[in-house]
């Protein structure tokens, strides 16, 4: 069971980042491309989410998550990352 949480967490931390850098960078190449305007507000919107929820939040969420399961929950240290 340890090991299955933390290949999740390890998931959400690394493939955080790598799908929400992939989805930032589509957005910021395909808004030259499009010319309405509702779209580009779009993609500008999706980009913004992106690096937020892709970049930032996830791997601050397995930094909190790594915290109480070494320090919080008992028997939790067998899930260091």
């Amino acid at each position: 069971m340890a090991q299955t949480v933390k290949n999740v967490f390890m998931l959400i931390q690394f493939g955080g980042p790598l799908i929400g850098g992939v989805i930032a960078l589509g957005a910021t190449v395909a808004i030259p491309i499009v010319r309405r305007v509702d779209t580009k507000r779009e993609l500008k919107e999706a980009r913004t989410q992106a690096v937020i929820w892709g970049i930032v939040v996830a791997p601050l969420g397995t930094a909190i998550v790594q915290f109480l399961l070494n320090n919080v929950v008992a028997g939790g240290a067998s899930c260091a990352f």
